[in-house]
């Protein structure tokens, strides 16, 4: 099994096989609107690291997470324990999953980021064969309320299919944020919240450079 990770007050077990932490996944952990007692959902949670690095800057949070992996479910659920935190993850479809529409103040995702057909595939965690982005934005448009928001991040390249698709769905953008390694290089990651029925009005903050990663 990997080393553990630290994160912030919280340890990550990540067994093998699981989609490991990676820089983006911890950049759109501080970049998500989090407020006191709100309710979160992780789409795609995989071993629970985005639901441990919001409860770290908010531990009021209620977390849930949806995972379709059994062995990545397993984890999320063990690490939401092992650390005390008040939470559930569901082993199910997001697209199906059982939860009452309109329920959370925030939903967030880590997804694939490869549409199917495009020649870039790492499996179903990184391409959309199991989940496209339309069938995200819309579960996140589901299950979020009026005037709560969907995080997530993606690949700059795809950033007019994600904004486009989260507005079909509802999902007004209103943050935008490019990763970088430097000045220098091109942006390798984007994140984007948006708000559900949100008044048009896109605020774009400066890049962020990441250079540990």
């Amino acid at each position: 099994m990997p080393k553990p990770e630290q994160l912030g007050p919280y340890t990550l077990e990540q067994p093998e096989g699981v989609f490991p932490l990676g820089g983006d996944t911890l950049a759109l952990g501080a970049f998500a609107t989090v407020r006191a007692h709100w309710q979160v959902c992780d789409l795609g949670t995989g071993s629970g690291a985005l639901l441990l690095l919001l409860a770290g800057r908010e531990p009021t949070l209620s977390l849930t997470g949806i995972e379709l992996n059994p062995a990545a479910a397993r984890a999320a659920q063990t690490n939401l324990t092992a650390n005390k935190l008040n939470g559930q993850v569901l082993c199910c479809d997001l697209r199906s999953a059982p939860l009452p529409a309109g329920q959370f103040d925030l939903a967030i995702s880590n997804p694939p980021y490869f549409s199917v057909g495009s020649g870039k595939s790492g499996g179903s965690t990184r391409c959309e064969e199991m989940c496209t982005l339309d069938e995200l934005c819309a579960a996140a448009a589901r299950l979020v309320k009026n005037g709560g928001r969907f995080a997530l991040c993606h690949r700059p390249e795809r950033l007019t299919d994600v904004l486009c698709t989260l507005r079909e769905h509802g999902l007004e953008p209103k943050r935008l944020k490019l990763l970088s390694h430097s000045p220098s290089h091109t942006p390798f990651t984007v994140l984007i919240e948006s708000v559900r029925q949100g008044k048009p009005g896109l605020d774009l903050l400066p890049t962020e450079y990441m250079t540990d990663f």
